[in-house]
This record gives structure tokens, sequence and C-alpha cells, in this order.
């Protein structure tokens, strides 16, 4: 059984750890490891997962299967890109899902869960950047609607980037 519960500043230790183990299973190739590490070091501890979810525009939720964590998702309404004319969008800054889950389709139910959500918010649409090399998440994007409509450097370090899509789907 799938459910989804939306995040709480209490659930910032858990948050790290799987930001943590999915960027590295999705990511963990895509620059050098010393790049990675203080990525991860910089981006996914407690105290930062804590102030995002203390964030009231930052919108997570937690996908569990079977009362087990399998993963998790961010969204931010109303967040227009220059590159998108409608301004009533929403961006999906992060969908992570555990490799252990991922044959279950999972990534697809809280994928829709944050559409719909977007909807009953009067989004036009919804934006994401997607690594380039994450062929994986580019087809998944693509089966669900989203075409590329741009790019954009991910900086990972002071001296790494990582080409990335960006993607848009509109309702």
């Amino acid at each position: 059984m799938v459910t989804i519960a939306k995040a709480t500043t209490d659930n910032a230790a858990l948050l790290a750890d799987i930001g943590r183990i999915s960027f590295i299973e999705s990511h963990g190739h895509s620059g050098p490891a010393a790049d990675i590490d203080a990525y991860i070091t910089a981006k996914y501890t407690p105290d930062i997962l804590q102030q995002e979810l203390s964030d009231p525009g930052n919108i997570y939720h937690i996908l569990y299967h079977a009362r087990q964590v399998a993963g998790f998702s961010k969204i931010i309404l109303h967040s227009p890109h220059p590159g998108i004319p409608q301004q009533n969008i929403t961006k999906l800054e992060r969908i992570y899902l555990l490799k252990e889950f991922y044959q279950l389709k999972l990534g697809y139910e809280l994928l829709r869960f944050n559409i719909d959500l977007s909807k009953k918010n009067n989004e036009a649409g919804m934006w994401l950047y997607v690594w380039k090399e994450n062929h994986r998440a580019v087809n998944f994007y693509t089966k669900a609607g989203f075409r590329i409509t741009g790019s954009y450097d991910f900086k990972l370090s002071e001296t790494h980037s990582n080409p990335n899509h960006r993607m848009l789907l509109l309702y």
C-alpha cells in the first residue's frame, strides 16, 4: 500500500538521509567524488532540511510503501521561470525515490500526487530541471508528458557543473 504524507520539521533528519542516499544513487557518477561529497554534505543535513521545511513556500511530501519510507518530493507553487511565459506555475524541485523501490513505479504516483496538488492550487503547469545524463529520469518525465524547453548548468561545485534539461508540463 502506498501512502503520501506531508513532511514536517520533525522529518528533517529522515529527508536528509534519503536525499544523500538518493542523490548518490542517481548522480554519484556525475562529477568528481570530492565534489559529490562536498555537495551532499552542504545540501543534505538535518539543519538545512529543517530550514527548508520551515519555509511555507517549500512543500515536502514523504512517500511510503508498506509503511516503509520510499522517497520524497519538494514542490514550490507560484514559481515562475523567465523562460516560461506562464506565471502561475509550479517548480518540481525534487522527486527522490530510493533505488530499491524503482521497479514498483512509485515515482509516478508521487509525481501524479504533486501534479494534482499543483492543479488544485490553480497552477497552469509544472517545470523542473533534470540532469541530461540521467536517462532514466528524462524518460520518466517525458512519459509523464513533460517536454524539454531549455537547458541549465547545475553547479555541483566551484569547478564542476552538470548540464540539465529544463522540462515543462502544461495542464
